[in-house]
């Protein structure tokens, strides 16, 4: 206590802070402000693309340089050119080599700033998961030792080279087949005209019987249709030609034109010219096949029909189905013949097409199909038939999914005029001198000759089929 009482006190300093506020109460200036209309219609005559074409036309150039521009464009010196041979100024048909010190040039936009892969050079045959495995594998684990890394990787490589040979590739897809017909599987050794393929397991066995869909296990298998050639459809030309159109061939309307599905398609011979061309061409490949590529099919004008309504389309379905009860009913023909010529089909000519692009599979016409599926069940219960009714309708052919050869995918666009080509402003493409003009086309269907079921059954000969069935 007596310590306290003798200390002496402190002494706190504090400021007082004090704010003033003031109040302006003078009236706002009784005039608003002035605001200057200034024009700007000069600055949009200026950047108006008028004024830079104007300004383009009245300066001249400041450019010194030849007749030419540094270009040698002068005709007169290219031999041959005034005798028709233009291949002096045309590109070569095998481009020369690109330098490699331009082929970092050529990548395409998309590639740029993306870091290479390392396995970039796998093989496309090769099954991804592989890839990714082995590339997961070195990013997650970095601390594993890189001996041991590529010995995994080395072996998993050996594994599946052994299942790429073709001979492990041919087995394998008639494991599938032994899976889908047990009873046909072959079981003997191995001989020039039957491979035996592998053993099937359990599990494969049980996913044909209970099939589960790979991403959607929920999914109910609701029916099957096995795989099967279209024999029967197999054209003359052993194949088919998938025909696509630049623009709509018939008039624009606001609903679908069914007579699009019979439209008729006729090709134009090609001019001595042109076989000339395309005989060099491909003689050219078969001489050298590796710097001149397959010239493929030849390219084809065309004369396009449709009909001239719709009943006409209806009954020409009607003819070529072969299921019909009614297809060789007569009256199907809308065009009555006259002076002895026999019924037919009217189809009004439409235009002349020319080939835009082409591409050509006929050197290996099933690597693109078509799938057609029949079940005969189905279509009598759509004619309102069934199999007992006595209708005397049978649907010899059993139920599939059809497969056909497609030989050539054709874009065909309008050909231009010949008025451009009589003017020497259009290639040699069109003929100048077929004056031929055609109004219509007259159709009728028949059976095949012996001809054609010949050289149909040299197709399927091919195939491994030796007997020929009449349609």
């Amino acid at each position: 206590m007596s310590g306290q009482q003798g200390r002496p006190e402190r002494v706190i300093h504090q400021d007082y802070i004090v704010r003033q506020r003031y109040n302006n109460a003078l009236p706002p200036p009784p005039g608003a402000p002035k605001l200057l209309d200034i024009p700007t219609d000069g600055l949009a005559y200026y950047t108006s693309p008028s004024f830079a074409t104007r300004l383009a036309r009245q300066e001249p150039l400041n450019i010194e340089a030849d007749a030419f521009l540094g270009m040698g464009i002068d005709l007169l010196g290219v031999p041959g050119y005034f005798d028709g041979d233009e291949s002096a100024v045309m590109a070569p048909d095998i481009p020369p080599p690109v330098h490699p010190k331009d082929r970092k040039l050529l990548r395409p936009l998309k590639s740029l700033g993306q870091p290479k892969t390392e396995n970039a050079g796998v093989s496309f045959l090769r099954r991804t998961q592989y890839t990714a495995e082995e590339a997961g594998r070195s990013r997650s684990d970095p601390t594993a030792p890189r001996s041991s890394v590529n010995h995994s990787v080395k072996k998993r490589r050996q594994t599946d080279a052994s299942k790429d040979e073709p001979i492990n590739i041919l087995r394998s897809a008639i494991k599938s087949f032994d899976i889908a017909n047990p009873s046909d599987a072959y079981k003997g050794p191995d001989v020039e005209q039957k491979i035996r393929g592998f053993a099937p397991t359990t599990v494969e066995m049980d996913a044909w019987k209970k099939p589960v869909h790979p991403s959607n296990p929920k999914l109910k298998l609701i029916d099957t249709y096995p795989v099967l050639p279209d024999f029967d459809a197999l054209t003359d030309s052993n194949g088919y030609v998938v025909a696509k159109f630049a623009g709509n061939p018939a008039n624009a309307t606001t609903s679908y034109d069914e007579r699009m599905e019979v439209g008729l398609l006729h090709p134009i011979d090609l001019t001595p010219a042109q076989m000339v061309e395309y005989k060099s061409r491909f003689a050219a490949h078969e001489a050298d096949p590796i710097n001149y590529p397959n010239p493929g099919l030849p390219t084809f004008d065309y004369h396009f029909f449709l009909p001239a309504d719709v009943q006409t389309a209806k009954n020409m379905k009607k003819k070529f189905d072969v299921n019909d009860p009614e297809r060789d009913d007569p009256k199907l023909y809308t065009n009555k013949g006259k002076s002895g010529q026999k019924d037919s089909f009217r189809l009004n000519h439409v235009r002349i097409y020319e080939t835009g692009l082409q591409s050509s599979n006929g050197t290996h016409p099933y690597q693109e199909v078509v799938l057609a599926l029949f079940d005969p069940e189905l279509e009598d219960q759509m004619a309102g038939t069934t199999a007992g009714d006595g209708s005397g309708r049978a649907n010899p052919r059993q139920k599939g999914a059809y497969y056909l050869p497609i030989i050539s995918k054709v874009q065909l666009k309008p050909r231009r005029s010949k008025h451009l080509a009589q003017m020497g402003l259009q290639g040699s493409a069109v003929n100048v001198d077929d004056t031929e003009k055609i109004d219509a086309a007259d159709l009728t269907v028949r059976e095949l000759d012996e001809m054609e079921l010949d050289l149909r059954a040299t197709y399927k000969a091919t195939l491994g089929v030796v007997s020929e069935t009449k349609v």
